[in-house]
């Protein structure tokens, strides 16, 4: 996949993966599902779920260790500061012939533009908050959430 087939399925996804509402009891079933998600392919991951930086769900699989929750942490502020998914933002950078890294002039250790934590966008809306996974390559870390979102979203219309 080239980097601009990629930055537009990235989009795409963003575009298309929108609540129309989100609450507590939202961000826990989603949790479960995410958890029950990873535990099924026995994946050494943590998770996290969080509504305007509040921690609305967290959940650490056998495998992942403290390092997960750095990172979790890490690409969850990019999401709440560009509003866009982890894996779209650093894709944005590379595709201008960047590093988010060096040109965003954020802090690399506060801030990590890699895939899996993915915007809670909310319809009418915006973005509200971020679910996360860590523990995997980056672009699996991405897919997990999405495959998650995918399956969960129909089930509350």
């Amino acid at each position: 996949m080239t980097d601009r087939t990629l930055l537009t399925t990235l989009e795409e996804q963003e575009s298309r993966l929108v609540f129309a509402h989100f609450d507590e009891s939202t961000a826990w079933s989603l949790g479960v599902a995410l958890r029950e998600a990873a535990l099924a392919d026995n994946l050494p991951v943590a998770m996290s779920i969080r509504r305007n930086s509040q921690h609305l769900f967290h959940a650490a699989l056998p495998g992942s260790s403290a390092d997960n929750d750095a990172w979790l942490a890490r690409k969850c502020a990019v999401v709440d500061r560009y509003g866009q998914s982890s894996l779209r933002v650093g894709e944005q950078f590379r595709i201008k012939g960047g590093s988010f890294d060096v040109d965003s002039r954020l802090d690399t250790q506060l801030f990590a533009a890699h895939g899996g934590a993915f915007p809670i966008l909310v319809r009418g809306t915006g973005c509200i908050g971020t679910v996360a996974i860590s523990g995997l390559p980056q672009l699996d870390d991405h897919q997990l959430v999405v495959d998650t979102l995918e399956a969960f979203l129909p089930q509350l219309r």
